[in-house]
Parts: structure tokens; sequence; C-alpha cells
């Protein structure tokens, strides 16, 4: 199976509607923008928020499998979705993607010591 990366991309706030309909919390989301998750064999990563992950969890399964191009060519890359989570006060927008086998090494090689 595919890892695939999650990143935060962007939250909308809609004060508006929360003025209108929501109850005063103290606390909402801990997601921060560029915050980045790996889900391997198609799991939720860990620290991923629970409502977020109920709103891509089909989504980075079917990518995690191989299978993509959802909606028949929705996304640039089709190996990829633009997900938002189900809040619909603060939503906040995922971009999820398979790693593959070269962006995974370029992430952790060293850089050689025999260059300057």
């Amino acid at each position: 199976m595919n890892k695939v990366r999650i990143t935060a991309i962007r939250q909308t706030v809609y004060e508006d509607l929360m003025a209108k309909y929501e109850n005063p919390i103290e606390h909402t989301c801990d997601v921060v923008e560029g915050q980045q998750w790996i889900s391997v064999d198609g799991k939720c990563p860990e620290g991923m928020c629970p409502s977020a992950w109920g709103s891509m969890r089909e989504f980075v399964e079917s990518l995690a499998k191989g299978e993509g191009n959802f909606f028949d060519g929705w996304m640039k890359n089709p190996m990829s979705a633009m997900i938002s989570c189900n809040d619909g006060f603060r939503p906040f927008s995922f971009y999820i993607e398979i790693i593959d086998e070269w962006d995974e090494r370029e992430q952790v090689m060293e850089p050689m010591a025999w260059l300057p």
C-alpha cells in the first residue's frame, strides 16, 4: 500500500454563521496551516483530528490502495484530493496525496559528505 501525506492547507472562518448559530465554546481546533501527517496502510495518523479524519478517510484509503482520479478528472494530480473537514463554522481544507518513493527518499537523504 502507498503512504499518503495529508497537509493542512487553509482554514476558513465564518464569523457571521458562528454569531448566528453557534453557542460560545472555548476550544475548537488544534490544526495549523502547513501541518502534515503521514497515513500508513490507509490508517488514521496519530494526532489527526477525528472529525477531519472522518471527512477524508475514504479518499486516503483509496489513495493508499493506488486508486485515484476521483470524480473523473477533478484534480490536476489524479492521485490526490482536496478535502475539507466537516466543521461548518471553521472548516479546514486538507490536501491529500500519495507519497512516491522519490519524495520519501528526498526527505530523509543526508547531503553527501564529499560534496562542498
